[in-house]
């Protein structure tokens, strides 16, 4: 499970980078994603699991 939620959490800030630097205008909901994944990377390296 660990490995799905970091493989879905890098996938999603790799969209989101994308997104903002190629200039295309995303919804809220990005963003609240990239929120998300960036904890779940965060949790992840304090964990130690990385």
């Amino acid at each position: 499970m660990g490995n799905i939620l970091y493989l879905v959490a890098v996938i999603l800030v790799i969209i989101w980078a994308v997104s903002f630097f190629g200039g295309y205008a995303t919804g809220g909901i990005i963003h609240i994603l990239l929120v998300i994944a960036i904890i779940a990377i965060l949790l992840r390296i304090i964990r130690g699991a990385a």
